[in-house]
């Protein structure tokens, strides 16, 4: 069932990102010739207007295809003789799609929880060594660990275990005001609690309970702590701290999302698992979407703004042709290392 569900999901994300594509057209004035949900052979297709709508066999993804999308059109609608504002607009629609989806996902799945952990601090662990007139203090909110936001109560321990040593500058606000603790000695320490040894930092954090202002704002802080770990996942990745072994594809994916199901107590905590997992699912594929590689959305937008200073200074259009050798060589190599990762995906399953 996890398994079904999380091609649904992934299906579903996908067709969102291209219905952004083609509501961003729509509203530009770009002729679409084709919407279509899934791919493959066309089961059902209506021609209504200029654009031809279609549902096909194969549930994974859709496609939106606009006029003189891939290539140069006379056609004064098409994508290529549309102002660069425009087609700016209509490149990051689908990574705004999919963002948006993440939020809302977040937004239904939050809706029902009592209330959030924050970062302000309600006490401390008798004799904890963090709190004193330089360090920590009662009512402190903590906001930032090293320069990187705290956007969750979850950002705190991540960024603390993230560090290189025990030290981090600490950004607090204290009545008010920012205060700032650089080189901070953010330990944990053994402490006795009803007769066990527990080795934590001490502090006790204030909660809050849910309301529609709430969950918008855990739901929004949420999807943007999502955001910075797919960022640092590939800080990570360029400088050492992970390797292409940690990278998946589409058949890994789908069995991380069904063995985060599996391991819930109930079915219905593993349909919340997995949508919670969707929700980052989607956030990922907006911030991928958006990395400047050819054949991606964010490599397009890169060849735009680049194309549009070339012909600012030069006053002579950039023939798009180059461009699409460019993403046609990099949409090879693309599916290449996609065929890498599934292979892989595929031999860790046994």
């Amino acid at each position: 069932m996890y398994i079904i569900l999380a091609i649904l999901i992934f299906s579903l994300l996908i067709f969102v990102h291209e219905l952004g594509h083609f509501l961003a057209a729509k509203l530009c004035g770009v002729k679409v010739n084709e919407f279509s949900m899934c791919m493959g052979p066309a089961i059902v297709q209506k021609t209504v207007g200029e654009t031809t709508y279609s549902l096909r066999c194969i549930p994974i993804g859709g496609y939106c295809a606009m006029e003189g999308e891939d290539g140069d059109s006379d056609d004064p609608r098409s994508f290529t003789n549309q102002a660069v504002w425009k087609r700016f607009i209509i490149l990051v629609a689908g990574a705004f799609n999919n963002f948006l989806a993440g939020i809302l996902i977040l937004l239904v799945l939050f809706g029902t929880v009592a209330g959030f952990n924050t970062t302000t601090i309600s006490g401390f662990f008798e004799g904890c060594p963090l709190e004193g007139e330089y360090g920590l203090q009662t009512g402190d909110r903590i906001v930032s660990i090293d320069g990187e936001r705290i956007y969750i109560f979850s950002d705190l321990t991540m960024l603390l275990d993230r560090g290189d040593d025990s030290y981090y500058d600490v950004e607090l606000i204290r009545d008010g005001s920012k205060v700032k603790l650089n080189n901070f000695a953010f330990q944990p320490q053994y402490y006795e609690i009803d007769g066990q040894t527990v080795y934590k930092y001490g502090i006790y954090f204030a909660s809050v309970e849910n309301s529609p202002w709430q969950t918008l704002r855990y739901a929004i802080g949420t999807a943007m702590d999502f955001w910075r770990m797919v960022r640092l996942s590939l800080v990570d990745l360029f400088t050492g701290g992970a390797s292409v072994k940690d990278v998946s594809g589409v058949v890994g994916i789908v069995s991380v999302i069904n063995e985060t199901g599996q391991a819930a107590d109930t079915v219905a905590e593993g349909v919340e698992n997995v949508f919670y997992f969707g929700a980052f699912l989607a956030v990922n594929l907006a911030f991928m979407n958006l990395l400047p590689i050819p054949a991606l959305d964010g490599g397009r937008v890169f060849f735009l703004l680049v194309t549009w200073v070339i012909e600012a200074i030069g006053k002579k259009k950039v023939d798009p042709k180059y461009e699409g050798y460019i993403h046609a060589a990099g949409m090879v190599l693309l599916l290449a290392f996609v065929a890498v990762i599934t292979m892989k995906d595929i031999i860790n399953l046994f």
